[in-house]
């Protein structure tokens, strides 16, 4: 098996928990406490080093979330209601983009939300086709428009963040493009994600592909990490658009990405990333090293499901919201 050692502790059966792998040379076990969200269950969850459940909250349909300098978790429980939880499970905060500032009887979903430095939360809006920012009395700060080829309620925007620059990040699924615009709306910056001379096939799983793009993020060296959805990929691509890293379907030996969402750089070089509607043989949540080695893995189909598109690690500061 190539000297590595794979090594599966089981959470309730031996097809569920985490999957740990490592070569020779490696540290033979790696674990992360991990907050992790699937609607196909409408279970968000934080499950520790040990695979034990140690908070939980009933969601419905979910496409990001963030914990907070609190402790308290930022997420949503519906396609326009995003909310603030906290530890013992009461809504510190609530903002619904169906009935607030200019939307209602609009059509409108929710797929990214960031609360900001200064206190204010960033929200962007599929249908409005526009990034706003509002205080906790749900005032509207700032409003951005967005640039849409193919405009979409469902699709026009998956992850969008707010740089340290100050500008906007935003992945355009339906267009499958990411485009940064600056501070009055201006695209500054844009990738389309590129076919790579595939046809397109339908689907959620590893037999489609696309490139209806799911997640980006800006690394400290100024490149973009951009998660490709179901192009089964991430890709980091310069300033000047040159892909200088890449992780393709099946560059993982025993693994099949699917449809791959949020992603994180970590401190140590490592990538951590989603890997959503891949099925029960594949990992919904893969930590690779540059040179492609897998280091871990998190897979539980008896409490998660094969509808898991967003997580992150709680005890890995990560490049993730630069």
């Amino acid at each position: 098996m190539n000297n590595r050692i794979f090594i599966q502790r089981t959470f309730l059966t031996l097809t569920a928990g985490f999957f740990l792998a490592s070569d020779n040379a490696r540290a033979a076990e790696v674990q992360h406490r991990v907050l992790a969200a699937d609607y196909s269950v409408k279970r968000m969850a934080i499950v520790n080093e040990n695979g034990t459940i140690e908070w939980e909250y009933p969601i419905r349909d979910i496409h990001d979330l963030q914990r907070l300098p609190n402790g308290n978790i930022l997420c949503q429980i519906g396609w326009t209601r995003v909310v603030e939880i906290s530890p013992d499970k009461k809504i510190a905060w609530s903002y619904d983009s169906s009935k607030m500032n200019g939307n209602e009887g609009k059509p409108v979903e929710v797929h990214a939300f960031q609360r900001l430095e200064n206190g204010l939360t960033m929200i962007a809006e599929s249908g409005p086709g526009r990034i706003i920012e509002v205080d906790r009395e749900g005032v509207l700060h700032k409003e951005i428009r967005l640039k849409r080829d193919v405009p979409s309620t469902h699709s026009d925007t998956r992850m969008a963040r707010k740089t340290i620059a100050g500008t906007y990040l935003v992945c355009h699924e339906r267009d499958g493009a990411v485009r940064e615009y600056d501070d009055s709306g201006r695209v500054i910056w844009d990738f389309a994600v590129p076919l790579f001379g595939k046809e397109r096939k339908p689907g959620h799983g590893v037999e489609a592909f696309g490139n209806s793009v799911y997640g980006a993020i800006r690394l400290e060296n100024g490149n973009t990490l951009i998660a490709t959805g179901n192009g089964h990929s991430i890709l980091e691509v310069t300033p000047g658009k040159e892909i200088v890293w890449s992780l393709h379907q099946n560059d993982l030996p025993g693994i099949q990405l699917a449809w791959v969402t949020t992603l994180a750089r970590l401190p140590n070089g490592n990538t951590v990333f989603g890997n959503c509607h891949a099925g029960p043989e594949n990992p919904q949540i893969i930590e690779v090293t540059k040179q492609k080695e897998v280091v871990w893995t998190f897979k539980d189909f008896e409490r998660f499901g094969n509808a898991l598109p967003v997580s992150l690690l709680l005890d890995i500061q990560s490049d993730s919201l630069r």
